[in-house]
């Protein structure tokens, strides 16, 4: 052995003099890197329960819990992630996913305890030392697998829409329409939005991998107007995505318009299963999309239906309100042919009196009433019964049943709900100049967002803070509409302010006709007095329970006629509930 090997060991001993490169834990700190994934951390208050974080966790160390003090609302389940620590392995993919960025983690790494449960924790709720702590790893959303752009909808210019009725949407190409599908994380928050309770991430899903034709059968195991809604629904079920927190919704309307459009003969499509015939028959009043809901499911479970629609059209008021640039006329008819090659039987220019309605209840087991509401509310200003004075929903079925209406070159349009705009849009493609005149502020508007854009768009003026007055006679045939101006009144949290008049204070506009579109109410003359006295309503609409019953036994409605939200969606959602009641009636339940 040399001199080397026998030296060699004794280089060891320098190292007595050196730092460890290692801590004595928990004595001494170090800190850690800036973006150190550590323990999680969680704002309560911004995390919405959606479940992704679970959902992506490959070791399955999340679970959605409920805890006490949060309750779920609108977009927010009520539900919190809880991290097992026995199961994590710090990759971060929670953060990554986490659509609104409340998860995070710290750079905190040393936390020491003698309890196991200790470490299967809720971040957020259950505090344990480092909540507050500003460093560690966060979601970066310029750098996120997150797609927070929605894929942006094409449309007609405002100068082409207005010398045609032809539709102003153009729709997703296949490539957009599956880049839009792809962005839908699944969390089902959306479910909760929809009153029909669509399951939409199951149709968004079947788009995103381009199964359109299942896609569709999903839309139609409880919704027969699915392309009706792919182009006119309120779209509720956006509002509660959980995408629009940081970023954009998904476009769930638009994807159900892409999926629908792509088929022009739906027996082709639609695997519907008929069950044996039975011996109870339904009267349905009313052929709009409450009605004929109720009237395709009951057909679907064997019943024996008949609709008895007053118009020579079926459809309703999306037949007779709703204008063709929106929900042109061969869409609804291939809907209204599917549903009625399931054994419906429908009778158009029926129209029910007292006298029919009791035959009605002679041959029918079971009667559901959709019929809409058919009477505009009224200004109630002096002066209103001049001839220059038209109402909405009369002015828009005219131009759909293709009526003579003449507006003249100047129209004021008094409201501010999806009513009024369409009134607007329809008289800007005839060349009127138009002016809405609302009695809160724009932002108050019930109409939707992309309804008054596409108005303002156009050319239509909104003014805020109008209250008519009266209306009077003006020269060369023409009327006046004398208004007042409104001051907005603090209603407390969650109310929208209160327009009040400012007295004093008239103003004046002279135009050729005045459309008002404050609303409308139902017509309930065809029921006869026997019926009509044990009809509870209240303030205008019809009272149901939770089946959609009335308070006369085997006498059921739905729609606009019971439902204050008077949107199509809500309206399937009453004819599907319909069906359920109608069968537990049937079988002697209450």
């Amino acid at each position: 052995m040399g001199l080397k090997e026998v030296l060699k060991p004794l280089g060891a001993w320098r190292q007595i003099a050196r730092k460890p490169h290692t801590i004595l834990v928990p004595k001494v700190h170090r800190e850690a890197a800036e973006r150190y994934r550590g323990f999680h951390v969680n704002d309560l208050g911004k995390c919405i329960g959606c479940g992704t974080c679970a959902a992506v966790c490959p070791n399955e160390a999340i679970d959605m819990v409920k805890i006490e003090g949060i309750e779920g609302k609108k977009g927010d389940s009520g539900f919190r992630p809880r991290i097992d620590y026995g199961r994590c392995c710090w990759c971060g993919l929670c953060v990554d996913s986490c659509p609104t960025t409340s998860l995070r983690m710290t750079n905190e790494y040393i936390w020491i305890r003698e309890a196991p449960d200790d470490f299967v924790y809720i971040p957020g709720y259950d505090i344990k030392g480092f909540e507050q702590k500003e460093k560690g790893y966060r979601k970066d959303k310029e750098h996120s697998f997150t797609d927070y752009h929605r894929v942006p909808m094409r449309e007609k210019e405002p100068e082409e829409r207005l010398q045609t009725f032809a539709e102003v949407v153009l729709g997703y190409t296949e490539e957009e329409a599956r880049k839009e599908a792809d962005r839908c994380i699944g969390c089902g928050l959306c479910i909760s939005g929809c009153p029909d309770r669509m399951h939409i991430p199951d149709y968004i899903r079947a788009v995103a991998s381009g199964e359109y034709e299942r896609s569709v059968n999903i839309m139609y195991e409880n919704n027969p107007f699915a392309e009706l809604c792919g182009k006119v629904c309120t779209r509720r079920c956006e509002s509660y995505c959980s995408l629009g927190n940081e970023g954009d919704p998904v476009a769930i309307r638009w994807l159900k318009r892409f999926a629908t459009e792509r088929f022009s003969d739906l027996k082709e499509v639609i695997r519907a299963r008929k069950q044996e015939l039975k011996d109870k028959s339904v009267g349905i009043i009313g052929a709009g999309p409450g009605g004929l809901t109720a009237a395709y499911y009951l057909a679907l479970r064997g019943y024996k239906v008949t609709v008895y629609e007053a118009m020579p059209e079926a459809g309703g008021m999306t037949m007779a309100g709703i204008p063709k640039y929106r929900f042109p006329l061969p869409s609804l008819k291939k809907q209204v042919e599917f549903i009625l090659s399931q054994g419906v039987e429908l009778k158009t220019n029926y129209f029910v009196d007292p006298e029919k309605f009791r035959n009605l209840m002679e041959i029918h087991d079971a009667i559901y009433l959709g019929v809409g509401l058919l009477k505009p509310w009224k200004l109630g200003v002096p002066g209103e019964d001049h001839p220059n004075v038209i109402y909405a929903i009369d002015y828009l079925r005219k131009v759909n049943f293709n009526e003579s209406v003449k507006i003249g070159n100047e129209v004021v349009v008094i409201g501010g709900g999806d009513v009024a705009i369409d009134a607007a849009r329809v008289s800007r493609r005839f060349g009127a100049k138009v002016t809405i005149g609302y009695r809160r502020r724009k932002v108050d508007m019930p109409a939707d967002r992309e309804e008054i854009e596409g108005a303002e768009e156009e050319g239509v003026e909104i003014w805020e803070k109008i209250i008519p007055l009266r209306v009077e006679d003006a020269p060369e045939g023409r009327v006046k509409l004398v208004y007042g101006k409104a001051r907005m009144v603090d209603q407390g949290p969650g109310r929208r302010p209160k327009p009040v008049l400012i007295e004093g204070e008239e103003y004046e506009i002279l135009v050729d006709r005045i459309i008002v579109a404050i609303g409308q109410q139902a017509d309930l003359t065809f029921l006869p007095q026997e019926f009509a006295e044990k009809m509870e309503v209240e303030r205008g609409r019809i009272k149901v329970n939770e089946r959609q019953m009335t308070s006369i036994s085997g006498i059921f409605a739905g729609g606009d006629v019971a439902n204050r939200v008077a949107d199509a969606i809500s309206a399937i959602a009453d004819g599907l509930r319909a069906v359920k009641g109608i069968e537990l009636y049937f079988q002697g339940k209450s």
